[in-house]
């Protein structure tokens, strides 16, 4: 029966089968040595011998072997302090070729910082062999599972919302699903589920949430994608102190049983207003580190205090196609000023302070109301947002007049979340961490591409599956559409 490479430490003097990847085949000789590694870590293989020493000298770099053999401690002088294995061997005495293997592109035991994003993208399924990969794979799958546990111990239910959805404002592009059933009509796939999660709090959920894949049809960086995952949650009857209080238990508590080596500067975390950061540092993602070269030294943040709207130039807003369509249509309505057009800050769904709901109601002192947003910064990184939420129908209505649309549009883009507002919503908020920036910054990489197992080129494409990529005639017939090429 099958062990795994690091179980070796447990069978000295047992005769073991092991199965994994040719890692390095060292040649001296009389003698070979693999280094073979499979999931769980590397070992050494010793063929000694003239028949099992032929049959190892014709592996190479890759191969996939199963191997029989007996479990010895090595030499003093041979030990290996930077394996876990470093102290035994196994001498082969069985030797079976499971697959051959190809040159690889790119040599395995690196970090693979040296190698070119685009081979390693091209030949993820082999960039994902070395070890750093798989310990920030492994790694994130144990922080995505120690947060499951922890909100199921807080009596959260996961609820998984739909893919398939309806356009909706939220700061970036949608990626756009057209309809087979219905011609010339689309879904949206979801930037967030910040609607859908706001329905099952109507829904009497109460506490919900969910590893959620978004998507955005924007520009990349070293920590954005145009796909990503969030750790999504919505709480009923709370106020802000309620859930920022919850998400920094839980991450003070997944740092302190899966980083061992980190530590956290202040706790509590700092509160800084948004006024605050951009006075003191420059802008609303501090970085409070008192030692930014100390690699285990997570400084965490709130920052909170936003201003619900600002100003859009008016010609940039009328670039953006779904605003200028609207604006021609009428359905958008826009003030003729010098100063431009409001817009939201973070989402139009949040609640203003307390203090300011007077002004939203009265559309009045504008650029003065804030919002109950509270984003939670790490290491200069935005790794988290949420809000408490416009539970009142009345109010969220408000905000898409302050933005200009007219009540056709509110109704068609909204109706069913006023409708549900007034269906007896409690109030309710959240947050939405981000999972892939926050485990590029426990794993110190240098973008989230590293902690992500198939992620995007810089410039959004999957090498890989060749995407994006043409489809046949045949399929878009199928779907009523006709491509256009544009004009060079």
């Amino acid at each position: 029966m099958r062990i795994l490479v690091n179980e070796i430490v447990n069978k000295e003097g047992e005769k073991v089968e092991l199965m994994g990847w040719v890692s390095v085949r060292r040649d001296h000789g009389k003698i070979i040595f693999i280094d073979l590694r499979d999931r769980s870590g590397i070992c050494q293989l010793v063929f000694v011998g003239k028949e099992i020493f032929e049959k190892a000298s014709q592996l190479r770099s890759e191969w996939v072997i199963r191997v029989a053999g007996q479990v010895n401690r090595r030499p003093a002088n041979m030990v290996n302090k930077d394996l876990a294995t470093g102290e035994y061997e196994v001498l082969v005495s069985e030797l079976e070729v499971l697959n051959e293997a190809v040159t690889p592109p790119f040599e395995i035991g690196t970090t693979g910082m040296e190698v070119g994003e685009e081979v390693r993208m091209k030949y993820r399924y082999v960039d994902l062999r070395r070890q750093r990969m798989q310990k920030n794979i492994r790694n994130r799958d144990k922080a995505i599972a120690f947060m499951r546990h922890f909100l199921r111990d807080q009596d959260f239910v996961e609820v998984e919302t739909p893919i398939l959805s309806k356009s909706t404002p939220e700061g970036a592009r949608d990626y756009l699903v057209p309809s087979r059933l219905y011609h010339g009509k689309f879904y949206a796939l979801p930037q967030s589920p910040q609607q859908y999660k706001q329905l099952l709090m109507a829904a009497g959920m109460e506490r919900y949430f969910q590893v959620a894949r978004c998507f955005r049809d924007e520009d990349t960086r070293g920590d954005r994608q145009p796909e990503f995952t969030q750790l999504d949650l919505e709480m009923s009857f709370v106020k802000e102190e309620d859930v920022m209080n919850l998400v920094e238990s839980m991450l003070i508590d997944l740092v302190k049983s899966l980083y061992l080596k980190k530590r956290i500067q202040q706790v509590p975390f700092p509160r800084i207003t948004y006024k605050e950061a951009l006075e003191k540092y420059g802008n609303d993602r501090p970085d409070v580190r008192e030692d930014k070269n100390d690699p285990n030294l997570l400084a965490f943040c709130w920052v909170v205090d936003f201003p619900f709207f600002e100003r859009v130039d008016l010609k940039y807003q009328r670039a953006n196609p779904e605003f200028a369509e609207g604006e021609k249509s009428g359905s958008i309505s826009s003030p003729q000023t010098s100063e431009g057009v409001w817009t939201f800050t973070h989402n139009p769904f949040s609640s203003p302070k307390s203090e300011h709901m007077e002004w939203l109601m009265e559309k009045k002192n504008v650029g003065n109301i804030l919002t109950t947003q509270y984003d939670i910064v790490l290491n200069g990184f935005e790794v988290g947002g949420g809000s408490i939420r416009n539970h009142r129908p009345e109010a969220l209505k408000k905000v898409f007049e302050i933005m200009g649309f007219e009540d056709k549009k509110i109704k068609e883009d909204f109706g069913h979340m006023l409708e549900a507002l007034g269906s007896g919503t409690p109030p309710h908020g959240g947050i939405a961490p981000g999972i892939d920036r926050l485990m590029m910054i426990l794993e110190n990489e240098p973008n989230i591409r590293e902690v992500i197992a198939f992620p995007k080129t810089g410039d959004a494409r999957d090498l890989m599956m060749d995407a994006p990529s043409e489809v046949s005639k045949e399929q878009l017939k199928e779907l009523g559409l006709e491509i256009k090429k544009g004009k060079k």
